[in-house]
C-alpha cells in the first residue's frame, strides 16, 4: 500500500484545500444558515459539531473518499476482531477492550482478553483511590498532592489520563 500522502485521494484533498484555505468562517456561516446542522450530529448522548472547521461539503466528500481509499471500515473491523493490526509491534490494538463496558468477550487469538483487562482496570482504580484518599504516600512519607506529567505525542496520553483520573 502506498503512503497516505502519496495517494490520489490525498492529492485531491490537497488541491481542494488550496482552493478553500482563503475562506473565513464568518462568511461560511453567513452563506449557509444551516451549516451548524449540516456539519454536526448527535448519538449516544454526545454531540459532535465540526461546523467550526474550515470545511465544505466537498471537503467532507474528499475526506470520506480518503477514508474509503485507506479501507478504514476494514481496519475497524480488523481491530474489533482482535487482528494484529499494530504492525510496528505485531500485536492487536485493544482500545475496544478498554472501553468495553458491556463486558462482552473480546477475542485475541481465540482467547477472551476481558478478564485480564478488567483485572488491570480494577488495579488502576484501587491505586487512584489510594492516591486520592492520601493512603498512598510519596517518597517523603506524605500524601501525593501534585502529579507532574512530561510526555510527547502518544506517550503523553497515558500519563494525561492518569492525571485526569487523579485530579479530583
Amino acid at each position: 500500500m502506498i503512503a497516505v500522502n502519496e495517494s490520489a485521494e490525498w492529492k485531491a484533498l490537497e488541491d481542494h484545500w488550496s482552493g478553500i484555505a482563503h475562506l473565513h468562517m464568518r462568511d461560511l456561516f453567513r452563506g449557509d444558515p444551516e451549516r451548524a446542522a449540516r456539519f454536526s450530529f448527535a448519538a449516544c448522548g454526545l454531540r459532535l459539531d465540526y461546523s467550526k472547521n474550515l470545511i465544505t461539503a466537498e471537503t467532507m466528500e474528499k475526506l470520506l473518499a480518503l477514508a474509503r481509499g485507506r479501507d478504514i471500515k476494514g481496519w475497524v473491523q480488523r481491530m474489533y476482531s482482535g487482528e494484529k493490526i499494530n504492525l510496528t509491534e505485531g500485536r492487536s490494538v485493544l482500545h475496544v477492550a478498554l472501553r468495553n463496558r458491556s463486558n462482552a468477550p473480546v477475542l485475541v487469538d481465540g482467547k477472551d482478553v476481558m478478564p485480564a483487562v478488567n483485572h488491570v482496570l480494577q488495579k488502576m482504580e484501587a491505586f487512584t483511590n489510594q492516591v486520592r484518599s492520601g493512603e498512598w504516600k510519596g517518597h517523603t512519607g506524605r500524601p501525593i498532592r501534585d502529579v507532574v506529567n512530561i510526555g510527547i505525542g502518544g506517550s503523553n496520553l497515558g500519563p494525561l489520563m492518569v492525571c485526569e483520573g487523579l485530579k479530583h
